[in-house]
């Protein structure tokens, strides 16, 4: 039963490997730079998300956002606010996206092309551990650590962030009431993922978010060659 069971999770995989890849290329075809932020529940990732695209979009670039949830569309009502172009995708139980609901949803989403797009921002279902084996054809994945958490996290879930290619530590301008030892959170965090680019950023204060928005520049313009 065990073997049945790994041989399953093998083949899962493979397939959203595969249609990753083709999201991959058809993503980099396009020029948009696709970002996949990932954390627990109530780290703030919609709140760091919302003034992410309000900024973007004030600033005049072409943003756009698929939502991940199990239920409601909460997140995309509330991140539709920025003005930019939000999605919802319910997964009813699943408890992360994959790269065929990415695929599904991107093909029949009036208005929204591709190649029009700056930046496309995928805000996955909150979770540390499902999301870490599902590649969703991003160019960078983000995992977000609240202050709210404690230091440990990137050591009780290393697979999610050894896997990323940046982390925000959010609501840090509440650090101090909560206790946060943020030393000891980069040094965590540098455990697990050595040299990792770390944004220390607060949603309500806006700290943070120039180094973060500068960080999407230069990464869209690598993309771009």
């Amino acid at each position: 039963m065990t073997t049945r069971i790994v041989e399953l999770r093998r083949g899962i995989l493979k397939k959203n490997d595969e249609l990753a890849a083709e999201l991959r290329e058809r993503f980099t075809r396009a020029g948009v730079l696709v970002l996949n932020l990932v954390s627990s529940p109530g780290t703030g990732k919609t709140a760091f998300l919302e003034l992410t695209l309000r900024r973007l979009t004030q600033a005049g670039a072409k943003a756009a956002a698929l939502v991940g949830d199990l239920e409601t569309d909460n997140d995309a009502r509330r991140l539709a606010a920025s003005g930019a172009p939000v999605r919802q995708i319910n997964t009813h139980g699943i408890c992360h996206l994959d790269a065929e609901m990415i695929g599904r949803h991107l093909d029949d989403w009036a208005g929204v092309e591709l190649e029009r797009l700056d930046y496309l921002f995928i805000e996955n279902v909150g979770n540390l551990v499902c999301p870490s084996s599902y590649d969703l054809g991003e160019k960078v994945r983000v995992v977000l650590l609240s202050v709210t958490e404690g230091e440990d996290k990137p050591l009780k879930y290393p697979t999610l962030f050894n896997s990323a290619d940046a982390a925000a530590i959010t609501k840090i301008d509440i650090a101090g009431p909560c206790g946060f030892d943020r030393e000891l959170a980069l040094h965590n965090i540098n455990e697990i993922r050595p040299g990792i680019r770390i944004f220390e950023t607060s949603a309500k204060s806006g700290a943070g978010l120039d180094e973060w928005l500068a960080y999407l520049a230069e990464q869209r313009k690598v993309l771009k060659g």
